[in-house]
C-alpha cells in the first residue's frame, strides 16, 4: 500500500491525509545533535509509492531535513516520490527585481525536481509563472487552491461580505472565492517600501456599513492587513475580518492585526496555527489519488 511519510511536528495532518487518501502513514524519527546536525531514521522498507509531507514554513530549518529524507526514501524503496508541501516557500521571488538578486523560485524548483517525481502544493505564489509544471521542470507540478473552501466558510459566517484583496496579486484568489459563493469582491493597490512598511490604497467601492473580509494567500508580518484594516475602519466598515490560506503570522503579527480592529482571523491548516478553521486535507487527498501509480 502507498505511504504518507511525515515529520513528527506534522503528524496530525499526515494521519488525516493518509486516512482520507486510503494510504498508510509513518513518521520520520529525528535526533538533533548539539552542533545542529540532524540524524533521520525512516522505516527500513518503503513501498514504491511514497508521499513525503513537509510544509516549508521556516524553510531554512526544514529544507536540509527534507532533502535528506528524500534521498533516504529513494534508497529504501520509494520508486515514485511525491512532495506534498501545503506551504511552499521561496515562491514570491520569481524574478530579479534588482541586478544580482537570486531568483529563489527558479532554483528551489530545480532542486525539488532533482529529488521528487511530483510536487503538490496549495495556493503557491505564481504571479509571473503560468503553472507549477514550470517551477519543477520535467516533473509534475500540482497547484491546488483553498480559495473556494475559505470562500464557503466566509459565506456561512457573513453571507453579504465584501471580499477585499490587499493587493493586485491577491486578485486571483479573491475572485475565485467570491464568485464561487456569490460574494462581492475588489482589490487594493499596495506599495511596499520594506518588510514592515507598506502603503495600501483602497479601491473605489463603498465599504461604509459593510462587513469586509481581507482575503489573501499568505500573511507574514501582517503589516499589509494592519494598514488596510485601519483604512477600512476610517471609512466606516461595519466589521473587518481576515481570511488567508497560509497563516505564517510571525512574532506579534496576530496581536497587531487585532489591534488594528480586525475581529476574526481565519486560515487553513496548510500551516498549523490557532486561526485554522478550514482543512485542505480533502484537496490533498484527491490530488494524491489522481497521481499515476508509476
Amino acid at each position: 500500500m502507498s505511504l504518507v511519510l511525515a515529520f513528527d511536528d506534522e503528524a496530525p495532518l499526515a494521519r488525516a491525509l493518509a486516512e482520507a487518501a486510503g494510504w498508510r502513514c509513518a513518521l520520520v524519527e529525528r535526533h538533533r545533535f548539539p552542533d545542529g546536525e540532524t540524524r533521520l531514521r525512516l522505516p527500513p522498507v518503503l513501498p514504491p509509492q511514497v508521499a513525503l509531507l513537509r510544509g516549508l514554513q521556516q524553510p531554512n530549518d526544514r529544507l536540509a531535513e527534507l532533502l535528506l529524507a528524500a534521498g533516504g526514501a529513494r534508497e529504501l524503496g520509494a520508486a515514485r516520490l511525491t512532495l506534498v508541501s501545503p506551504y511552499l516557500a521561496y515562491m514570491r521571488q520569481d524574478m530579479a527585481f534588482t541586478p544580482g538578486e537570486v531568483v529563489s523560485q527558479r532554483h528551489l524548483g530545480r532542486l525539488l525536481a532533482q529529488w521528487f517525481d511530483a510536487v503538490i502544493t496549495v495556493d503557491p505564489h505564481l504571479h509571473r509563472v503560468a503553472s507549477m509544471d514550470e517551477v519543477v521542470p520535467g516533473r509534475r507540478g500540482v497547484a491546488l487552491t483553498a480559495a473556494p473552501l475559505l470562500g464557503a466558510w466566509i459565506a456561512r459566517q457573513l453571507p453579504a461580505a465584501l471580499l477585499l484583496g490587499p493587493d493586485e496579486e491577491a486578485e486571483q484568489w479573491v475572485r475565485v472565492a467570491a464568485q464561487a459563493h456569490g460574494l462581492d469582491h475588489a482589490v487594493c493597490r499596495k506599495q511596499r517600501h520594506g518588510d514592515r512598511d507598506v502603503d495600501v490604497a483602497l479601491p473605489e467601492v463603498p465599504v461604509a456599513g459593510r462587513a469586509v473580509v481581507l482575503f489573501d494567500d499568505v500573511a507574514s508580518t501582517g503589516r499589509t492587513l494592519v494598514t488596510a484594516a485601519r483604512s477600512l475602519h476610517r471609512l466606516g466598515a461595519a466589521s473587518v475580518d481576515v481570511a488567508v490560506t497560509h497563516g505564517l503570522f510571525v512574532e506579534d503579527a496576530v496581536a497587531q492585526v487585532h489591534a488594528a480592529g480586525v475581529r476574526h482571523v481565519w486560515s487553513t491548516d496548510c500551516v498549523p496555527h490557532p486561526s485554522n478553521v478550514v482543512s485542505v486535507v480533502p484537496l490533498l487527498a484527491q490530488a494524491l489519488r489522481e497521481l499515476p501509480a508509476t
